[in-house]
């Protein structure tokens, strides 16, 4: 068995035994079909580890926190599922110019307090970033929260994740790549 598909083997063993706040059950995985459909509306691929959660283990309710947000359907919190969060950041980005959402970066998980975990898809490594808005400074509402999201599953499956540990002293490295990467949708 190889690394990636050991991870996926114990990513979804404790999604059938945890169940985040708001799911009652683990929802069914989606058909190539609704990934083919939220690609399509992203504009871009997602990588191949997040797609293989969402088609082999479930369309979101397992993860950290509140779990992986679903692609399409609004998750029992009432939160807007990943593709709507993501074009709607997009949207809203290209008329607050203060705020704009980067470029490729899927929002996944909802940590509350307008805080989301989010996976760059343009990066190779699929890094996980945290967006924490709440300090009221775009340039510092980014950071790094794993190098991969393979790592940032490792970490929730072994509770070794800085949400588990509560570290009050915790320094998250600054996503550098913000600005760059921010470039403002330009609506016809």
């Amino acid at each position: 068995m190889t690394e990636h598909e050991q991870l996926l083997t114990q990513v979804e063993a404790k999604a059938r035994n945890t169940r985040p706040w708001g799911w009652a059950s683990l929802p069914a995985p989606v058909d190539a079909a609704t990934l083919a459909r939220a690609e399509t509306a992203l504009g871009f691929r997602l990588p191949p580890l997040l797609s293989e959660l969402y088609l082999r283990i479930g369309d979101g309710g397992f993860g950290p926190e509140y779990g992986l947000l679903p692609l399409f359907h609004s998750p029992p919190a009432g939160e807007p599922a990943a593709v709507t969060q993501y074009l709607a950041n997009r949207a809203r980005g290209s008329r607050d110019h203060d705020w704009p959402w980067p470029e490729g970066v899927l929002p996944i998980s909802h940590w509350g307090c307008a805080m989301y975990a989010c996976v760059d898809c343009r990066s190779p490594e699929s890094t996980v970033l945290l967006f924490e808005p709440n300090p009221g400074d775009p340039d510092h509402a980014w950071f790094v929260d794993a190098s991969s999201l393979s790592d940032w599953l490792r970490a929730w499956v072994d509770g070794t994740g800085w949400y588990d540990e509560m570290d009050e002293d915790l320094e998250m490295t600054p996503w550098t790549e913000f600005r760059i990467r921010a470039t403002p949708v330009r609506t016809p």
